[in-house]
């Protein structure tokens, strides 16, 4: 069977991969490897034989679907987000600084070596972009897989610990939000007070896009109210809106009533529809003109497991999928215009997607002079993810989308993250077990739960004392900065607050950005 494997890369790599989702689907207590499970997969595979390595190439395609889908998918919350948190990213960079700096001193100290220094920063913040960097900076030497396989488990395990700490001491001074999060909805129906009257778009102004009118009810006849519309006393509204607009709408308007005008559908229908037509995606809702078109509204977005109130602003992705209230008659051909498509959600605009990744290895491969004669260079890791958060943020340009459709780029960042976590672990398992079995294994181990606490520490008590961060957001932070989901997954599971979810989105990108620079750096010395 080795003998066959060996001679067959493509079988070999499938058969990792399978091994390796399969033990990253083992969960002790609540916590799973993930897709770490094929870097595991592929070490003990090697072990057992060193001919069962991989092709360098299958793990440097996955690296770069991986980077690029992860830069697409950060990128609008990171640009919309830099001002807001400019303190906190600042505070993210120098604690990643000050934990590269303690992997080198202790690499130096341990007589570890500079490549394998560089692994063990990037397994303790279970970094795989940052370990694809070290072993590109050095030619593809083993030497930094060798640290990282050790460190990562230390650093998974460390942080969670970490995040859980931090929402303890956020529960002792709670702090109020000030960062954008998707807000909880609402729907309800009103029937407005005598003497009440207002133009539909002053009120929507007035609440600064957080309500939508969905339906209107005048002397038993219901309609679609266009913004210009007037709604006046006596007349039974359905409005969805953000939860915290509830009660300030109720004393705007009226008072709720039980029956909801959307049970009667025998004029107006309400219908969720994909949109899948690609002229429409990555332009803001207003645009479409639903109203002016079809005599239409859309209420909500869903887009993945959100669901997001439908302002005209809101930018329009592939495979969001829209609550629509419409005239019965022009539902079909409402449907026509979105596109209502799952097949074609389901493509990438192949054009948009390779071009960008071009664009992202070809940034990689421009070196920049260091000082000392050495050169730096962002890499197959660094430059997808760089021209990902780029195009991310701009969605489009002219006809171009950019941005795949949310399920396809959690399926494509997936197999990227399997392909070169289990190519990098088929080429490194002999030199792990060397490791291992000699008193270096030992070193590694200590070296790694040293750089896991010093980072751990800083960032709890530095985001505590110096950023004031309440527990979600502090959670979030420490997820961020691991860039490891697993974190997340444990702050998430242990508090309902979406604040934990939004401070990893802003520091990810950041972070990751960070760690491929300074395992670059690492190995310099």
């Amino acid at each position: 069977m080795i003998d066959r494997l060996a001679e067959s890369p493509v079988l070999l790599v499938f058969v990792i991969l399978a091994i390796g989702s399969a033990v990253g689907a083992v969960r002790v207590r609540g916590v799973s490897l993930g897709a770490a499970g094929a870097l595991f997969a592929g070490l003990a595979l090697s072990a057992a034989d060193e001919r069962l390595a991989v092709p360098e190439v299958v793990g440097t395609l996955g690296l770069a679907l991986f980077t690029y889908t992860i830069g697409l998918a950060s990128g609008p919350t990171f640009f919309s987000s830099l001002r807001l948190q400019a303190r906190t990213m600042a505070a993210v960079v120098l604690v990643l600084c000050f934990a590269a700096g303690i992997a080198l001193v202790l690499a130096e100290l341990l007589g570890l070596g500079s490549g394998i220094g560089a692994g063990l920063f990037a397994g303790s913040l279970t970094n795989t972009p940052a370990l694809a960097a070290a072993v590109e900076a050095l030619d593809g030497s083993s030497e930094p897989v060798v640290g990282y396989s050790v460190a990562y488990p230390i650093g998974v395990v460390g942080m969670i610990l970490a995040s859980g700490m931090a929402l303890r001491a956020g529960r002792q001074r709670p702090l109020p939000d000030d960062l954008v999060h998707p807000a909880a909805l609402a729907t309800m129906t009103l029937r407005v007070r005598p003497g009440v009257q207002f133009v539909v778009r002053d009120l929507v102004e007035r609440f600064e896009g957080r309500v939508v009118f969905a339906r209107l009810e005048r002397d038993g006849r219901q309609s679609v109210p266009g913004l210009d519309d007037v709604v006046q006393g006596g007349d039974t509204v359905s409005v969805a809106a953000h939860d915290d607009a509830v009660d300030e709408l109720i004393d705007a308007l009226g008072t709720p009533v039980p029956e909801q005008l959307s049970d009667d559908r025998s004029s107006l229908d309400m219908r969720r529809i994909v949109v899948s037509d690609r002229s429409l995606t990555g332009r803001h809702l207003g645009t479409f003109e639903l109203f002016e078109r079809f005599g239409a509204v859309a209420t909500r977005v869903r887009r993945g497991d959100v669901d997001l109130l439908a302002h005209p602003a809101i930018t329009v992705l592939p495979g969001d999928r829209l609550r629509i209230v419409a005239p019965r008659e022009r539902m079909r051909e409402l449907a026509a215009y979105l596109g209502d498509s799952e097949r074609r959600v389901a493509e990438i605009d192949a054009v948009g997607f390779m071009a960008g990744i071009t664009a992202g290895l070809v940034l990689g491969m421009v070196k920049l002079p260091l000082p000392g004669g050495g050169a730096f260079a962002l890499g197959t890791a660094g430059g997808p993810l760089v021209v990902g958060l780029v195009l991310g943020w701009l969605e489009r340009s002219g006809t171009m989308v950019w941005q795949p459709p949310y399920g396809a780029n959690l399926a494509l960042r997936q197999l990227g993250t399997i392909l070169f976590l289990g190519t990098v672990g088929s080429r490194s398992g002999s030199a792990m077990t060397d490791a291992l079995s000699s008193t270096q294994g030992l070193r590694l181990v200590f070296a790694a739960a040293t750089v896991v606490g010093v980072t751990a520490v800083a960032t709890v008590v530095g985001g505590r004392t110096v950023l004031g961060l309440g527990g979600a957001r502090l959670a979030g932070v420490v997820a961020g900065i691991e860039t490891q989901p697993a974190v997340l997954a444990f702050a998430t599971e242990q508090t309902p607050d979406d604040r934990v979810s939004t401070s990893y989105a802003v520091v990810f990108p950041i972070a990751m950005l960070t760690k491929i620079l300074l395992a670059q750096v690492v190995t310099l010395f």
